[in-house]
């Protein structure tokens, strides 16, 4: 094993589809029950896409629940992943959403907005010191005045490198870049080398690259996005030197193209910010290219990035307090734990990420990047803001796709991505 890595899974289909009928913040009209009230009765709790491989770890927890708790009743539902957003907002423009129900960020915020999600807030404001401060704090939204999840669980990841690209291109694989200007400079080098064989960096820089670059991606109450300033356009300027130095891959552009991970497995490209599943995915299916593998701290001139999941309480629900509970229960420590030593996830929860699975490894991989991407998550924020949609970052791609072609400059590429996002951010 070389040095040491990891990235996240799970960045989350955004919610396309309007709540119609609904105002934005504040409960609708009829809504439910008492989030204080009596802990009785029964609630539906709502996953995405966790019941094939996770259903006796769910089925433990709600026998747990409803022991702890006599006289109350857990409905588990599982949804597929595909369309999971647009099931959301068809239920809760139905007024059927579940009591419970596992999103992430980007899913959540139209829902909130529309006044669909309880305000914790409001409704439980002492919850906040039960996770990292970080986690409580991607879940406050500040345009709509309030924090509309429970943090559950987390994902974060070191740096990935091809080694063997690293030699063949004559760079020093023990000398591997440590900032984005040892990126960029190594970038150069490489590109230089090999002739378009293979490149460094796989595609244009999302929204969390610009946040870990040091932009400012909105203004402090949420409510504009900013990040055509100058150190956005800074960043920008530089990948387009990369893509006509030819140091990242040409179909990056591409609307088709398929991601940085199977380039990666293919040896196409020779760094990646990655996570526990792209490791295990090269072990499974790219064995020469595991054996190159080495594994750094994640690449940033700011605090690190990492991804959430929630589980958030329908405003519509007719018994708020059980459902509020049951959120509480499974995003507690002791849950949170046990989950994380199913899947390549990490707690959210206070203290939590300290336990020695986190912090003891034997030297494998696997291990190296959960031990790495813990101590990552001490410092991680979540750079990507809940209100940036799916469409928004298409807009990104496809703005940065023209200025990296020589069709716009930078600072106009930015402009249009930033007007783009903020006329639907106002709407």
């Amino acid at each position: 094993m070389k040095k040491s890595r990891v990235v996240v899974a799970g960045t989350a289909v955004a919610l396309t589809a309007m709540l119609g009928g609904c105002a934005t913040g504040g409960a609708p009209s009829g809504s439910g029950s008492d989030a204080n009230g009596e802990v009785t009765g029964e609630i539906t709790f709502q996953t995405w896409n966790l019941k094939a491989n996770f259903q006796e770890y769910f089925d433990g927890v709600i026998a747990d629940f409803e022991e702890e708790y006599p006289g109350t009743s857990v409905k588990w539902v599982d949804q597929p992943a595909e369309g999971y957003a647009d099931k959301l907002s068809a239920d809760a423009a139905a007024g059927t959403l579940p009591d419970v129900v596992n999103l992430d960020p980007g899913t959540g915020y139209p829902l909130a907005q529309a006044g669909m999600l309880m305000n914790l807030a409001q409704n439980d404001p002492e919850a906040e010191d039960l996770y990292l401060p970080e986690a409580w704090e991607a879940m406050d939204w500040k345009a709509l005045d309030g924090n509309f999840g429970y943090p559950w669980y987390l994902n974060t990841g070191p740096s990935m490198f091809n080694t063997a690209l690293f030699t063949e291109a004559g760079l020093d694989p023990e000398n591997l870049p440590e900032t984005y200007d040892e990126l960029f400079e190594q970038a150069g080098e490489m590109a230089d080398a090999v002739g378009g064989k293979y490149s460094m960096i796989g595609r244009t820089p999302n929204i969390e690259i610009f946040g870990m670059y040091g932009v400012e991606l909105m203004n402090a109450d949420q409510t504009e996005f900013t990040f055509n300033n100058a150190d956005g356009v800074e960043l920008v300027e530089k990948y387009k030197e990369l893509y006509d130095e030819g140091a990242f891959l040409p179909e990056s552009l591409s609307t088709d193209y398929t991601g940085i991970d199977k380039s990666f497995q293919a040896g196409k490209i020779a760094y990646m910010p990655g996570s526990a599943y792209n490791v295990q995915a090269l072990q499974d299916n790219a064995p020469t290219v595991f054996e190159s593998l080495a594994l750094t701290p994640l690449i940033t001139n700011e605090k690190p990035n990492m991804y959430i999941q929630l589980v958030a309480v329908s405003e519509q629900s007719e018994n708020k307090a059980t459902a509020k509970e049951f959120a509480r229960f499974v995003t507690n420590a002791q849950n949170q734990l046990a989950f994380a030593k199913e899947v390549n996830i990490f707690p959210s929860t206070v203290g939590t990420i300290d336990d020695e699975f986190f912090t003891t490894s034997d030297g494998s991989a696997n291990d190296e990047v959960r031990v790495m991407a813990a101590a990552q998550l001490q410092d991680a924020v979540v750079y990507s803001p809940a209100s940036f949609t799916e469409p928004m970052k298409s807009e990104l791609r496809d703005q940065l796709a023209q200025a990296m072609l020589g069709e716009k400059s930078a600072q106009e590429a930015l402009d249009a991505t930033v007007e783009y996002a903020n006329q639907r951010l106002s709407n």
